[in-house]
Formats: C-alpha cells, sequence, structure tokens
C-alpha cells in the first residue's frame, strides 16, 4: 500500500467533472475480511418489501417505480423495483426478460418529458439486496451534464419546482399505464383563483352604485309630465 495517495486521476480534467479547484485523493483503507450484510440481507429488515404500493408512482404485478421525496436537479429520477425479493442474478427466466421490457419502456417514458435529452439506466447494489434500477434524465442541452457523473450533479443543481416535478412524475405513470399496472401520481392541483375583473373593490362598488343612483334620478328628471286631461281640466293621476 502506498504511503501518499496517487495524483488526481485525468476525469478531474473532463467538463463534466462538478468540481474545481485542488483536488487530494483518499488513501485507501484496508479491506474488511468480512462485507457487511445490505439492507435486505441477514435480519437486516427490507425497506422495498415493506413499502406500500401508494409510496411509489405507478404499479403493477411484478414491478413497482418510485420517486425520490422531493424534487432534486435534474428533470426526473426514478427507480424501478421488483416485487419480488430478488438481486438482479437472482431473476428467473420470466422476471429477466421482463426486467429488459421494463426498462425500455421506463427510458421511453422519461424521454418523453419535455427538456429531457437522454436516460441513464444504472445498478450499483451496494446499500440494498433488492433489485432497483436508476433512471436518471439528463437535461436538454446541458452539455457538461453529460456521462459518468451525472448522479453527481443531481445533488448539486438547484432542484426543479415541485409543480414540475409533479407534473413529470404523472406522465411517466400514465406514460406506463398504457401498457398495464396502476398509476399512483397525481398531477398538481390547479390554483385557481377568480379573476379581479370579475368583481370590484368595495370602494369602486360604492362609486358603481352612486352613479347608477344619479343616473336613475337624472332619467326621472328628463322625463315629460303628461298634459291636462281636456274633459276635466286636470293632469292624471
Amino acid at each position: 500500500m502506498q504511503d501518499t495517495p496517487p495524483s488526481v486521476p485525468d476525469f478531474t480534467q473532463w467538463p463534466s467533472f462538478p468540481f474545481e479547484g485542488d483536488l487530494r485523493v483518499k488513501q485507501l483503507d484496508d479491506p474488511v475480511p468480512v462485507e457487511p450484510p445490505r439492507r435486505g440481507e441477514g435480519n437486516r429488515e427490507c425497506t422495498a418489501c415493506s413499502a406500500p404500493d401508494e409510496a411509489y408512482i405507478w404499479v403493477g404485478e411484478r414491478w413497482r417505480v418510485r420517486a425520490m421525496d422531493r424534487p432534486t436537479g435534474l428533470p426526473m429520477v426514478l427507480i424501478l423495483e421488483s416485487r419480488s425479493h430478488l438481486d438482479l442474478g437472482d431473476l428467473p427466466n420470466l422476471l429477466a426478460a421482463e426486467l429488459g421490457v421494463m426498462t425500455v419502456r421506463l427510458e421511453r417514458a422519461i424521454r418523453s418529458l419535455d427538456g429531457v435529452a437522454r436516460v441513464h439506466v444504472s445498478r450499483w447494489g451496494d446499500g440494498s439486496a433488492h433489485l432497483h434500477i436508476w433512471f436518471l434524465a439528463r437535461p436538454y442541452g446541458r452539455l457538461q451534464l453529460r456521462g459518468t457523473f451525472l448522479s453527481l450533479w443531481d445533488s448539486i443543481l438547484p432542484p426543479i419546482t415541485e409543480a414540475q416535478w409533479r407534473e413529470n412524475l404523472a406522465l411517466v405513470a400514465a406514460w406506463l399505464a398504457e401498457f398495464g399496472g396502476r398509476p399512483l401520481a397525481e398531477p398538481p392541483r390547479i390554483q385557481w383563483q377568480a379573476p379581479s375583473s370579475l368583481s370590484a373593490p368595495p370602494e369602486v362598488e360604492a362609486e358603481i352604485v352612486d352613479e347608477e343612483t344619479v343616473s336613475v334620478i337624472e332619467a326621472a328628471e328628463e322625463i315629460p309630465e303628461p298634459p291636462d286631461d281636456p274633459t276635466t281640466g286636470q293632469r292624471p293621476a
């Protein structure tokens, strides 16, 4: 093991690398003799298995799709999970074939959103033993976000608005539901407000009433009085 860390690699000079300035490589820790269990391994609870369908944006018979709990910097970040507690290498042939179909279907759904150029599909699996595939949307025209570091940029960029985030979730869920399953994400509620032209402030309404009153009085004054009745010499009642 080297006593001093190696020099920084060439990718730190790539335009897509999110950081600049002086960098230093961390000292590599010694390997552990036994790796700790992931979530869903050994006696550790599986959060995916215990999560209800309501925690997802779309659910099917054998697959579910969930989002982050709040907007992030990218237009969309979603996770595809199997319902069964299986890891990637444990999938039977049926689920392995369906994984390919679901991957393509979800990629197309995300890519259909406005402002999305590419969808990065990733699987790490170091945190959970339950299969989960990440889908990260790269914004259109943001060439600096291309490639390996997109997941880092997601935490650096300012979050998109919650309204846009919820609308994107609802669109993806509806897109998937065209092929089956049940969409659970709903678009944001419309913040409806009556136009100001439909009602006037109290002082304006008072002026309108006064003007109407004056107009009625003036109109009454302009009405000519009826002539005298020639037979009686009196005005009609």
